[in-house]
C-alpha cells in the first residue's frame, strides 16, 4: 500500500530531483523546445515544496489537486497543462482513498496517462511523454496482473519508463515546438519525457525505501 505519508514524501523528493537536473532539463529542451522545461519545473515544484506541510492533513486526493491547481497556475509553456491534468486526473483516481493498492496505483497511473493524451493530442511515437507514461502503464498492468506487489509493479513500470525515454531519442518529434524542427529533432531526447521518468523513478525510490 501506498500511504499519504508516502505521497508527500514523494513530491518532496521529486521537486528535489527537479531542482538538482533544472540544467540538464533546460539542456534538453534547448535543443528541441524554447529551453524553458527546466526552469518551469523548478519553479513549479518549489512552490509544491513550500506548501507541503500544509497537505498533512489532507488525504491523498486532495494533496493532488492542489498539486494540479498549482502546477496549472505556475508552470508556463505546455508542461503546466499536461502535468496539472495528470495529478488532476490522479485526484480524480483516488478520490475516497486512505492508501493505494496495487490496483489503485494502475487506476491512478492509467487516468494520469489518458488525461495527458486527451490534453496533449499525443499518441504514442510523437515524441513526447506519452512514450515514457504509456509503456509505464503497460508494464505495470501486466506486473500486477501477474500477482506481483506494488513494489515490483512499480520497479517494471520504471523499467519500462525508461526504455521508453530512450526510444524517444530517434523519434521525429510530432507535437509542440519541436515539431518545427522536422528532422533536426530526430537524435534529441524528449525533455517532457525525461521529466515524466523522473517523477516515476522518484515514487519508485519512496515506495522501496519504505518497503512498500
Amino acid at each position: 500500500m501506498v500511504t499519504q505519508v508516502q505521497i508527500i514524501e514523494w513530491l518532496q523528493v521529486y521537486a528535489h530531483v527537479i531542482e538538482h537536473h533544472k540544467e540538464k532539463l533546460t539542456e534538453l529542451d534547448a535543443a528541441i523546445g524554447d529551453a524553458d522545461h527546466g526552469s518551469n519545473m523548478d519553479r513549479g515544484f518549489k512552490k509544491i515544496t513550500n506548501i507541503l506541510p500544509n497537505f498533512a492533513d489532507q488525504d491523498i486526493s486532495s494533496i493532488f489537486k492542489t498539486v494540479s491547481m498549482t502546477l496549472i497556475s505556475s508552470i508556463g509553456g505546455a508542461s503546466g497543462p499536461l502535468y496539472g491534468t495528470w495529478f488532476l486526473r490522479a485526484s480524480a483516481a483516488t478520490a475516497g482513498k486512505e492508501a493505494l493498492a496495487e490496483e489503485d496505483m494502475l487506476e491512478l497511473l492509467k487516468s494520469g496517462l489518458d488525461g495527458v493524451i486527451e490534453r496533449g493530442k499525443a499518441q504514442l511515437g510523437d515524441k513526447t511523454m506519452v512514450d515514457v507514461l504509456s509503456p509505464a502503464v503497460t508494464a505495470f498492468e501486466q506486473a500486477i496482473r501477474n500477482n506481483l506487489n506494488i513494489v515490483a509493479s512499480l520497479q517494471a513500470s520504471v523499467q519500462a519508463a525508461e526504455q521508453g525515454l530512450k526510444d524517444t531519442i530517434p523519434m521525429l518529434a510530432k507535437k509542440g515546438r519541436a515539431s518545427y524542427l522536422g528532422d533536426r529533432s530526430i537524435g534529441h531526447q524528449d525533455p517532457g519525457g525525461t521529466s515524466a521518468y523522473w517523477m516515476l523513478r522518484s515514487l519508485l525510490e519512496v515506495v522501496e525505501g519504505s518497503g512498500g
